[in-house]
């Protein structure tokens, strides 16, 4: 995630810090010590810490269920909303599913329990209403905000763990797709509930309702994807027309390249026609105001490109497109040169022609359009 600082590396997992969350920190501390002074405001400060500690002990029980299931996380960001566990890929199995979604809030379940028993934490209801409240203790005010935050992540609704519950529960009847769409469908009516509350009690929620929306509408995108993509010859849906780079090449000519053509991701290849690189629009305009014109490709460009075989399936490079983070996937034949590209805009244009061939008809992709 761009704008995101790296503090260190837990069990293999990267930890990030978002921009905004620090920003965050530094709005809080500075609120704090308008209305109380500088011992209110460090005090803010470090129950704020302990309470994105708690968040991130939260998504460290999803990564360890993930990880439990085969499933890697490559890093965990924090951010002002909370914390996001990179999974390189959602178990379709609704147990499984299920399993890491509901290990979160068992977490920060497990930590209030501890607060009380060991930390003789009280959970009163001015400490759930009022957790900027320096006068309650500190213990209580973590003890509260961890069963809330059980709570609140149960909702059903994407991206919260209760929206992954909910999937998992209708994929035992309905199939991974289908689950998906009514999960989704009911994240977005969650969403408008939200910004209706919002708008009467706390301008906040208004916030929180356009991300839940959009993290509905991407999840059922991105399974809509993932589902097309199943059992496709990867080579009925790649580009096959498609301008690359050379290494020595000038930047100045990867910009003429990207005027003349409507490509945004330029393979650089070899003598030999192998991938050795990409070069994207953004590293082309990252050169141009580091570099200048005259710099080569081959100092701008990404050195790696995830590559699949002309005969692998369009879910595995799908798969890649996810599991590296990948604006494009190279398609090689034999020899190991480059015969094709995938993206993810050629795979949501595949979902658009079968939405608009009719249900009768068979599509180029050697199964009934639209099923």
């Amino acid at each position: 995630m761009s704008w995101s600082l790296s503090i260190g590396k837990v069990a293999g997992t990267v930890v990030r810090i978002h921009i905004t969350f620090l920003l965050f920190l530094a709005w809080i501390f500075a609120a704090s010590y308008a209305k109380g002074g500088g011992a209110e405001a460090w005090s803010s400060v470090i129950f704020m810490i302990l309470l994105f500690a708690c968040v991130l002990l939260h998504e460290f029980g999803h990564i360890f269920t993930a990880r439990y299931f085969g499933v890697a996380t490559p890093y965990v960001t924090l951010l002002p909303i909370g914390g996001v566990a990179q999974l390189e890929r959602i178990p379709e199995q609704p147990g499984q599913e299920f399993l890491i979604a509901i290990a979160g809030p068992l977490v920060n379940v497990a930590i209030a329990i501890l607060l009380i028993a060991f930390g003789g934490a009280h959970i009163t209801q001015d400490a759930a209403a009022s957790i900027d409240n320096s006068q309650i203790s500190m213990v209580d005010r973590l003890a509260a905000v961890n069963l809330f935050l059980a709570l609140f992540n149960l909702i059903p609704a994407f991206p919260m763990d209760g929206g992954r519950v909910l999937r998992a529960a209708l994929a035992t009847r309905l199939g991974y797709v289908r689950a998906t769409e009514v999960a989704a469908a009911i994240g977005q009516f969650v969403a408008f509930a939200l910004g209706f509350f919002g708008l009467l009690y706390n301008p906040i929620l208004i916030f929180i309702a356009i991300f839940v929306y959009l993290a509905a509408s991407s999840e059922a995108h991105m399974v809509a994807l993932r589902a097309v993509s199943r059992g496709v010859p990867v080579s009925h849906a790649m580009m096959t027309q498609f301008a690359t780079l050379k290494p020595d090449a000038h930047v100045d000519e990867a910009v003429q390249t990207l005027l003349a053509t409507s490509q945004g991701e330029f393979p650089v290849v070899d003598a030999a026609g192998k991938p050795v690189g990409l070069l994207a629009r953004d590293d082309i305009i990252k050169a141009i105001k580091t570099l200048g014109p005259d710099a080569r490709v081959a100092d701008a460009m990404s050195p790696e490109i995830p590559t699949i075989g002309h005969r692998a399936s369009l879910d595995d490079a799908f798969k890649l497109l996810q599991e590296k983070e990948a604006v494009a996937v190279g398609i090689t034949d034999n020899a190991g040169t480059l015969v094709g590209l995938i993206t993810s805009e050629t795979i949501a244009e595949m979902v658009m022609l079968g939405d608009a061939l009719p249900k009768d008809t068979r599509g180029p992709w050697g199964r009934t359009a639209g099923a």
